[in-house]
């Protein structure tokens, strides 16, 4: 756990201009994985800000060393939190304007090209946000937002072993998923 108890020594405390700092240097990552998990760019905007308002409160507390993580699993925890309250108050999941797969580097390609490029990215947002937690999770840290095996223990709260394991399997649900996807488009 990245928040100290009683028994722990207590980190030193991080004053105004180091919190601005640190706010600086990971806000882009807490909104980039809050995006992923819920696909709007308005509630990604407000996850980011609900996780930035624990780390001031929490800032005391917070580890240096494990800060990373703490926001990442914080971020993945009100982002699950935003998904249900928009469970119970929408039919629709997917409502964002903004897809970073949209953003994704393309080359110059032919019309039909570019129709069959975005009818992928499409595909492959809709089978992502199919996917049960936490295996999108575990896809979304490592694959779109590239990071390193300790950093998703750190966020997930989990053994490497076991974020190994599961990201073998979400793997394999996502590739069977298009899959399945690809051979119904084709026939």
């Amino acid at each position: 756990m990245s928040i100290t108890t009683g028994t722990q020594p207590k980190p030193p405390a991080v004053n105004q201009r180091q919190f601005e700092h640190l706010v600086r240097q990971h806000q882009h990552r807490i909104y980039g994985l809050a995006y992923q998990m819920l696909s709007d760019a308005d509630e990604a905007a407000d996850v980011t800000q609900v996780v930035l308002l624990r780390f001031w409160k929490h800032r005391d507390r917070v580890e240096q060393d494990r800060l990373i993580g703490w926001l990442l699993r914080v971020t993945r925890n009100a982002s699950i939190d935003a998904l249900r309250k928009r469970a119970a108050s929408r039919e629709s999941v997917f409502t964002g304007e903004y897809n970073p797969l949209d953003h994704a580097p393309t080359y110059e390609r032919a019309p039909d090209d570019r129709c069959q490029a975005e009818m992928n990215k499409q595909t492959l947002q809709r089978t992502l946000d199919g996917m049960r937690e936490p295996y999108r999770s575990l896809v979304i840290l490592r694959e779109i937002q590239q990071l390193k095996y300790d950093e998703i223990c750190e966020a997930l709260d989990l053994p490497l072993t076991t974020v190994k394991v599961y990201l073998h399997r979400a793997r394999k649900m996502l590739r069977a998923a298009l899959q399945e996807v690809l051979h119904h488009e084709s026939i």
